[in-house]
């Protein structure tokens, strides 16, 4: 039983899912963890204020005739920081498009003790404490380690349950042993 504002309510004993994680669900769980964490926070207004002031120096160096190179230096600067502030979380899950490919489809099942996750290639057993908060989208439930950037993370896609209702006992299992963010 989860005791919830005065509330109990049964907690599911085992919620199982059968998907494949895609670029799209990673970044998706990257945007998340961005908004989530003050590393994430950080870089989503230092990359863009970095970034304009590259290119107000780039402008400023070709308006006073500075060499070129320094111009075009700092309006290549100006243009990096930007795409990656605009791109970055669809970029950092393009990067990780052959280990999902290899991967394949996942089978996972979340009990008391935690996750078991198993791909073509991995399993893995990963406790509470491990991850021990989480946050949810519109599309999964996003594990998250405590430490200082998040590093660990874990996409659960809510369309890999296998009936709609499992949607909400995977929340109760996660509300009952993890932080929600």
């Amino acid at each position: 039983m989860d005791m919830e504002h005065g509330a109990t309510r049964p907690v599911a004993q085992t919620v199982e899912l059968a998907y494949r994680i895609t670029t799209k669900d990673l970044a998706e769980a990257v945007r998340l963890r961005d908004s989530k964490t003050a590393a994430g926070r950080r870089r989503r207004w230092l990359f863009p204020l970095i970034g304009t002031l590259s290119l107000l120096i780039g402008v400023s160096a070709i308006m006073r005739d500075e060499s070129a190179a320094r111009a075009a230096g700092f309006l290549t600067g100006a243009v990096v920081l930007w795409a990656f502030a605009l791109f970055g979380p669809r970029l950092q899950a393009r990067a990780f498009r052959g280990l999902l490919d290899k991967a394949g489809d996942c089978r996972t099942v979340v009990d008391g003790a935690g996750l078991l996750v198993k791909t073509a290639t991995t399993e893995a057993r990963i406790s509470w404490a491990a991850q021990p908060t989480y946050a949810e989208t519109d599309g999964a439930f996003v594990m998250l380690s405590d430490d200082k950037g998040a590093v660990a993370m874990t996409v659960l896609p809510k369309r890999g349950v296998r009936q709609p209702a499992d949607v909400d006992g995977l929340r109760a299992l996660l509300d009952a042993n993890l932080r929600r963010l």
